[in-house]
């Protein structure tokens, strides 16, 4: 048993020291590559993640296979942070999300989505001038609504209102269906003249291309129902990492008192 926990921690951590490497390779490529904020914005975090998995890894590496006691003391110290702050997320990723949803419309494939249908928290966030300011760069430098254009470019106003659109292109790239505009093509469309509209997002729509409703509370609430839709898989994809470190972090405290016992035993006997 002394060897077999050994040897489990000493396995698992080569291939997490393994993993770390590709992924700090990643992030030091996004840092030479990045020409939008959304590329800018990611390298930090997975610079980090790749960092964190080389140096706990190592941890875990040498205190097993050389019984280094103490390093496997910071090892699983370290592990037991992340399986409360895992469980953590968890919690308030299955909170925040569990409002909003799209509303259906009649004789349309699509949804439309409210802002005022999501959780306090996550429009807070997008309400944010600052961060909203971030998120729209990343919308329009991703080409969410070029993209549309292009696929959807040759349908009738018929054809256009039965496709089965995403939550970002809903929201951001066309007017709400209330607003009641003449369809030209998937993001152009005429307002009536000297009409009025209880739906600000309406007054906000622009034809033009880099504006369209980048500006709307849509368009908030489409990125929030994707965010909803994406937290619910991390969460779920969460659970089964958090019993996947706690079965290794119960090997990990058998490894660690082995250890304690060998370096024991070591000094009693010299």
């Amino acid at each position: 048993m002394v060897k077999f926990s050994n040897s489990v921690i000493g396995i698992l951590n080569l291939l997490t020291l393994v993993l770390s490497i590709p992924i700090l390779i990643a992030g030091v490529w996004l840092s030479k590559q990045a020409n939008t904020e959304c590329e800018r914005w990611l390298e930090k975090p997975v610079i980090a993640l790749g960092v964190f998995l080389l140096i706990v890894s190592l941890a875990g590496l040498i205190g097993a296979c050389c019984r280094v006691s103490w390093l496997l003391w910071v090892y699983l110290l370290v592990m037991f942070v992340l399986i409360v702050l895992l469980f953590a997320f968890t919690i308030f990723a299955f909170v925040v999300t569990n409002k909003g949803a799209g509303e259906a419309l009649s004789n349309k494939g699509y949804k439309e989505y409210r802002l005022g249908g999501y959780s306090d928290w996550l429009q807070k966030r997008v309400n944010n001038d600052n961060n909203w300011n971030r998120i729209r760069s990343c919308l329009q430098s991703g080409k969410v609504c070029s993209d549309f254009k292009s696929k959807f470019l040759n349908d009738t106003v018929d054809k256009f209102y039965t496709e089965n659109l995403s939550a970002l292109q809903s929201g951001c790239c066309k007017p709400s269906d209330d607003c009641n505009f003449t369809y030209e093509n998937p993001t152009t469309w005429t307002k009536p003249a000297n009409a009025t509209y209880t739906n600000t997002d309406c007054d906000a729509w622009n034809n033009d291309q880099t504006i369209l409703c980048f500006n709307c509370q849509s368009c908030k609430a489409g990125l929030l129902q994707n965010i909803k839709t994406d937290w619910k898989k991390v969460a779920v994809v969460n659970i089964i990492f958090l019993i996947f470190l706690i079965i290794v972090y119960s090997v990990g405290c058998c490894a660690f008192r082995n250890s304690r016992r060998d370096n024991s035993n070591w000094k009693r006997y010299n």
